[in-house]
């Protein structure tokens, strides 16, 4: 009997591992996704305490850039290692990592931006769906293979000065756009692969606070990432926040984790990107998001959980799941650019809890676009969109627009139990919808 025991069980065990979880088009996800074995800075290489080698510590108005940057450089020419930011006060303008390089900033670390744009000269980059001429971050990594950040020390934007000049300027000219004003981004990783970032503060960025562009194999993990929603005043004493401070932005990207990470941010959290015009998808620098998994995550305020747009060509195999929204905006947000053709598909929002304005937004994003004359233009479209297991509280549950520039069908609404303030949920709207065990304000929809 007890053999049998044992043998019925091995064939359960071997049954249970051979299920894998998979993705919302049912491929397979890889093991490395599910991964959560944390970064031990011992393997990665010598390290070079940057008070070695002349930084001076806890001196917050001497911009030590050159004197960063030599440390970063020394590191890569004798091999590669870890660059280490011992507890204290740095800062710097733009600094650039080197293949093998990584940072490590300890307990009471701080890696503090200059409030001056001239700590960070102009380079071709890529920012808002463009590749340009633009301001650098303050910490920029291209072209490397494996590099990391760990905390849990602070890399801290110093953004007020620059949050400041922006709404000034948005005040004398309302049609002011991000690119106007001259403001660095805090993180910035481009053509990269194997990147983690690890239980670091990343916050008060001047602009978007972690941009990732063309990069795959990425991992965000127990990141506290920060921009505050309010205390920044213009000339007539109107309150604002640190304007278009996205917690992190994927920009053709795939293969990323966004895991058990805090975001309180004065716009979007994650944002998936990839290009936009009328020509977009006729671009080599342009491209699509995919297997991008969030999880585990808490909101604070955030204008969206996860968008889509208003960069971005094609989405697909996105998932979101067992997180948890203090005061969002929006938990999904589909921007639909009249002037860009984009394709958003398999896209799964799950076990979301909290409090949110609108939870599903589908609607068209017109600011700043520019049509162009193109007769081949595909029609857009989002499709296989699926929620799940949802508990919130929402003023606006189902915040959808058709129109003819797009084509939205093939959704799912399962196991939701939400109070509704709006009460506009309408199935009708989407093509191919499907309803399951939907209770709005205590009634099942019928």
């Amino acid at each position: 009997m007890c053999l049998l025991i044992v043998a019925a069980t091995a064939v359960q065990a071997k049954k249970k591992k051979l299920i894998a979880p998979t993705w919302p088009d049912g491929s397979q996800m890889e093991a490395w996704f599910m991964d959560t074995t944390r970064v031990n800075v011992e393997t990665l290489g010598r390290q070079y305490l940057v008070t070695d080698y002349g930084v001076v510590a806890d001196d917050s108005l001497l911009v030590q850039t050159q004197q960063l940057q030599h440390v970063i450089d020394l590191a890569a020419q004798e091999g590669g290692g870890v660059v280490v930011l011992p507890e204290g006060v740095f800062l710097s303008g733009a600094l650039h990592f080197r293949q093998g390089t990584n940072l490590w900033l300890r307990e009471g670390a701080r890696l503090k931006g200059s409030d001056r744009i001239i700590d960070f000269p102009v380079c071709l980059t890529r920012i808002e769906g463009e590749t340009c001429q633009y301001f650098p971050a303050l910490v920029n990594a291209d072209g490397l293979d494996g590099f990391t950040i760990l905390g849990p020390g602070t890399i801290d934007g110093n953004g007020r000065a620059y949050w400041q000049e922006f709404w000034i300027r948005r005040q004398w000219n309302p049609q002011c756009t991000n690119k106007d004003a001259q403001r660095p981004r805090l993180v910035y990783i481009s053509n990269s692969k194997n990147v983690t970032v690890e239980g670091v503060r990343t916050i008060n960025s001047p602009f978007w606070t972690n941009h990732l562009y063309r990069c795959e194999r990425v991992r965000y993990r127990d990141c506290f990432i920060y921009a505050p929603t309010g205390g920044v005043f213009d000339f007539s004493g109107r309150e604002h926040g640190a304007p278009s401070s996205d917690a992190i932005d994927l920009d053709a990207c795939k293969d990323v984790v966004v895991r058990g990470c805090y975001m309180h941010v004065c716009d979007d959290a994650v944002v998936l990107k990839g290009g936009k015009g009328t020509w977009a998808d006729q671009q080599p620098e342009n491209g699509p998001c995919e297997r991008v998994l969030i999880e585990s995550c808490r909101y604070g305020r955030v204008h969206g959980c996860l968008t889509l747009g208003s960069e971005s060509l094609h989405d697909c195999n996105i998932i979101l799941r067992h997180c948890h929204a203090d005061d969002a905006n929006r938990v999904l947000w589909l921007k639909m650019r009249p002037d860009t053709p984009q394709h958003y598909e398999y896209v799964s929002v799950e076990n979301m809890t909290g409090r949110t304005g609108s939870f599903l937004v589908v609607r068209p994003w017109t600011q700043f676009y520019k049509p162009g004359d193109r007769k081949d233009m595909p029609l857009s479209e989002c499709n296989n969109i699926m929620m799940m297991n949802i508990r919130m509280d929402c003023r606006n549950f189902f915040d959808v627009g058709t129109s003819e520039k797009y084509r939205i069908h093939d959704f799912t609404f399962e196991n939701i139990d939400v109070s509704d303030e709006r009460r506009a949920f309408d199935a009708m709207l989407i093509e191919n919808t499907i309803v399951k065990n939907v209770k709005i304000n205590g009634e099942f929809y019928q």
